[in-house]
Parts: structure tokens; sequence; C-alpha cells
């Protein structure tokens, strides 16, 4: 198959569809990896809008243009294993010298000098076609839909019922904003807990996919009808999840003047960006995008001030008696720039519930099958639950998750997994694919919200025991040491899921092709990546940290 033809079939814009099954079109899994992986990103079946290249969060991006799209698949398809390929903010720009141990692609998205780093400058450039934003895993080429964020949303909400519910969720209603791409996770989240679940988000469309997708049970334009489902199964200890079209500020309104306070409550609406993300209060969908053309200072102004008015109903149930926590989308900033001086008087979920688990170097974990086949998958996980038989928290996931997972584009599990786990994990798929006991490599991956690979002080390090909340060296030393290490691909983001000047993050993906190079690379990466977790809490001071450096010989 010739270029052209290739792209007929896998990527005439809007429709892109990743190839399935063994027959390579580059000239090696190193680089039909990474070219698969873009194409699965822009999926109608993962992505929120493949016309305009938009995979999640509202405005991330897997390319910057359409132009820039063929022309990575023409480099990938071509290059060979000394090149590697050079992406910049979505736009190829060139080929390097590198060696067959090297990454074949290395990408900087969204990066800019801090003094410039504002939404503002960042709208200039990328109106002028310089720049796009990388969300964390829509320009890294790793997302896996809303399966991607779900493990990380279920221990977000186990530890939360261990905490404060003596680990029972049953007859507990979650409310939360947002149904998207990330925050489409929660519904089903919650109800694997045990819990019920009511979501709002203003775009029907969204709800629409998440219940075509089972993430969601049910879905009403109605308050009054989503309140009687709600209470209902409540009362009834049902795990049910209910999404309501509508504004979540009107929403938390109308319950606190109903005197229904969820026993949790959260927010993971598009936050991050007031512009192109966050519908203000009082508009329809379509005069917010029609806003957002004509007046774009206007909607930003607007967007503060709901955020503000939204916050002011979360702290209100708080005081109420909610279990009141931010899951990492910057509202509280912008909810303070709006006018909400309190805006931070409840914490971030990282510190909240889940830095115990970064100390011991564990974080999401993903992986992807390229044969296309759901059977691939499911090898896995049941290999997996043979090579951690005492893992019991695993074995429950990875059961409950054949069950319950519909996979969006090529099939893919996630799980969180610690410093050791990763290594041998990545090393018995690779031993699977030699084998043939799955049908082509195994692409693995991540989150870049991860234990050692970012910095975003109003997220995953918020808090930091020694106040180094801000120190963005992490990231970048996660960065260099997976290309040490010898990543296929690898990330360096600025913005992620808080948008422009408030993160700056680092991905990783790497391949298992069944080779002995494979698993040197392997071997190599799922030590250092997780490493650098421990490292990044024990130089903070935190104590499990400091006794897992030990533990491992993590010895400087």
């Amino acid at each position: 198959m010739n270029y052209s033809e290739f792209i007929k079939k896998y990527a005439n814009h809007p429709h892109y569809k990743a190839p399935r099954g063994s027959i390579i079109h580059a000239k090696s899994w190193q680089t039909e990896a990474p070219l698969r992986m873009l194409l699965n990103n822009l999926d109608a079946e993962v992505a929120e809008d493949p016309a305009n290249l938009i995979v999640y969060g509202g405005t991330g991006q897997a390319a910057r243009n359409p132009e820039a799209v063929k022309e990575i698949i023409r480099i990938l398809l071509e290059m060979d294993e000394n090149h590697s390929l050079l992406v910049q903010s979505g736009k190829p720009i060139g080929l390097i010298r590198s060696h067959p141990l090297a990454p074949r692609v290395l990408i900087a998205n969204s990066n800019l000098v801090p003094a410039w780093a504002t939404w503002e400058h960042f709208e200039e450039l990328k109106s002028r076609g310089l720049m796009m934003y990388g969300q964390m895993t829509a320009g890294s080429w790793i997302y896996i839909g809303s399966q991607g964020i779900l493990q990380g949303t279920f221990e977000t909400f186990v530890e939360c019922g261990r905490k404060y519910f003596n680990s029972d969720l049953k007859h507990k209603l979650i409310v939360s904003g947002g149904i998207g791409g990330m925050s489409g996770a929660q519904p089903l989240a919650a109800t694997m807990t045990g819990a019920t679940y009511l979501g709002v988000d203003v775009d029907p469309e969204r709800i629409k996919k998440r219940l075509e997708t089972h993430y969601i049970d049910k879905m009403t334009f109605d308050y009054n009808e989503a309140v009687k489902w709600t209470l209902e199964a409540k009362e009834r200890g049902e795990a049910v999840s209910i999404g309501l079209v509508g504004d979540i500020g009107d929403v938390l309104e109308k319950l606190l003047n109903d005197n229904i306070i969820p026993e949790i409550l959260t927010d993971q609406t598009s936050a991050h960006d007031p512009l192109n993300g966050y519908v203000p209060n009082g508009f329809s969908l379509e005069e917010a995008l029609e806003l957002r053309k004509t007046n774009p200072i206007l909607y930003k102004e607007k967007s503060l001030k709901s955020m503000a008015r939204h916050v002011g109903f979360m702290l209100e149930m708080q005081k109420r008696g909610s279990i009141t926590f931010d899951y990492g989308n910057n509202l509280r900033e912008f909810a303070r720039q709006g006018g909400e001086e309190h805006a931070y008087d409840y914490d971030g979920f990282v510190p909240k519930f889940i830095r115990p688990l970064f100390c011991d170097g564990k974080g999401p974990f993903r992986w992807v099958a390229l044969s296309g086949d759901p059977e691939d998958i499911f090898t896995t996980d049941r290999e997996l639950m043979k090579l951690f038989p005492e893992n019991e928290h695993l074995i429950k996931w990875l059961t409950e998750a054949q069950e319950k997972v519909d996979f969006q584009g090529l099939p893919s599990r996630i799980c969180w997994l610690g410093m050791g786990e990763r290594e041998k994990a990545g090393l018995l798929f690779n031993q699977l694919v030699r084998e043939g006991k799955v049908k082509a490599p195994i692409v693995i991956g991540r989150d870049h919200l991860d234990c050692g690979s970012v910095a975003s002080p109003n997220r995953e390090t918020e808090g930091m025991l020694d106040g180094s909340d801000a120190v963005s060296d992490w990231p970048l030393l996660n960065l260099m040491a997976n290309t040490s290490g010898g990543a296929t691909w690898v990330s360096f983001h600025h913005g992620g899921g808080v948008g422009i000047g408030y993160s700056q993050h680092a991905g990783m993906v790497i391949v298992a092709d069944g080779t002995n190079r494979a698993a040197e690379n392997l071997s190599r990466v799922l030590f250092n990546d997780p490493a650098m977790g421990i490292y990044r809490h024990a130089d903070a001071g935190y104590k499990t940290a400091i006794e897992n450096r030990k533990k491992f010989d993590l010895n400087t």
C-alpha cells in the first residue's frame, strides 16, 4: 500500500482509523506503533472532535492541523531506525540522526517561556497557526478514551470511601460536573465502588457518547426526573449513574435549595481553559460558542464569574457536610480570579487521596493491543493476574474492567502499578508477543499524571511537604531518564488539565515487540519511570518514599 492509498484508507480527514493486525505499513514496529496510536487518538470512537483534531479536554489536539497529520504519517511510514522525528506543538519539523535504541519520536507541546506563559499569549500564537494545546495524552498519542482515567478515579473514590465512610459507598451519592473525555470516567468509577452518581454536563452529545459506551446508565434533560432517579437509587443502595443535561452551577443551587446534599462532591468540567473549555452560566451551548468567536474577552470574564459562583455552591455543600475536593481542572484558581476569595478552602484530590500511592512509585500503567483484537487484552489480563496472585485489589479491578469497560478504538487496558511491578508487567507482555500468545506487539504508556512526571502546584504537586510544588526540574528529569532508557516515544508538555501557566509534565510510551532489544529497553524505562516518583517524594521528605528508596535500592 503506497502513501496515497494509506491516507485514503486510514487518514481521510476527518475520518481516521488505526490499522489493525500483524502486517505493518512502516519499516518496523518502532514506527508503526506511534503511527497507529496517532490515528487511534483521532478515531471518532476515541476523539471528541476529529474534524478539529481535538481528542479531549475541549482543546487538546493530537496534531496542529490536517496537513501536519499527513506529514507525520508520511515520515513515520518512511523513517528508519537511525533517525528520530521531532514534533513541535503538533507539527513535524524534521529528522535528527539517532540510533536503534533511541526514541523514534520526540514531542514538545505548548511550551512557553515562563513570563510569556499565559492563555492570552498562547491563543495569539495558536490563531497564527504557531502552536496547539497538547493536553496530556492527546498530543502524546497515548489517549485510550475515558478508560484512561478510570482506575485513577476509581482509586480516588475508593480511598475517599475508606477515609470517610468505612469503605462502604453503598447508599452514598457522588455529584460532579462534566461528562466529557476525562470526566466521563467518573460515572463508571463511582458505580464500580457501589455509589450512586449524578453528573451534569451542558453538552448532551457528551452524555450520549458515555451512554453509548456504557460509562453512564441514564440520561435526562429534566432536573426533577434526575433527582427522582437519583434519590430512589440511593435509597435502594443501587450503583446507578445518571447524566443530567444542564449547567452545573444551576444544578448545585437547586440541590442546595432542595436540601439534597451529596456525601461526595467534586468537579471535572473543562475549567482549565476559561475561554475554550468552560461554558459560562446563563448561556446555552450554542450561545456560548457564538460568544467565544465574537467577544472572547467578555466570554472569559463571564466564565471566571461563573466559576466563582460554581465554587461558592461547592463551598456551601462542604459546609453542609459534603466531602468536597478538587479533581484537578484548576477550577479553584479561576474561581479565585472570578472573585471567590475562599476558593482554596477545599483540597485537591492528590494530597487528599492519591499521594501515598505516589510515594510507592504507583501510578497509571496503560497498554494497547496493536492487533486490534480484544482477545489480546483479555490474554494480558489473565497473565497479569497470574503474575501478581497476591494483589487482590488488582485482580478485582481487572475482573470488573473485563465485565464493565467497553473499548474505544484499539482495545486497551489500564491499571495502577508501582515500582518493580511495571517492569515485571512490561517484560511479561514482551514475552507474550515473542511466544505468539498475542497477535501483535503491545504498546505500554501512561497518563502524564504520574508519581514523578509532573509539576502542577494546583494538582499533582499541591501541598508538597517541603514546599517544592512548583519545581519543574522533576518532569524534565523524568523526560531525560525515559529518553536515556530507550522509550519508543517521549513528550514534554505545558498546561495539561490545569491550563497554560500552571503545569509542566512528561509522557512516555514504549513498545513490547517480542525482541531482546525491547526487553532491555522495557527493563530500563519501566524501572526509571516509577523510580522518579520515589526520588521526587523522598527528596520532599515523605517517610514512605524514603523507606521505598531503601527497599528498592535506589541509591544515589
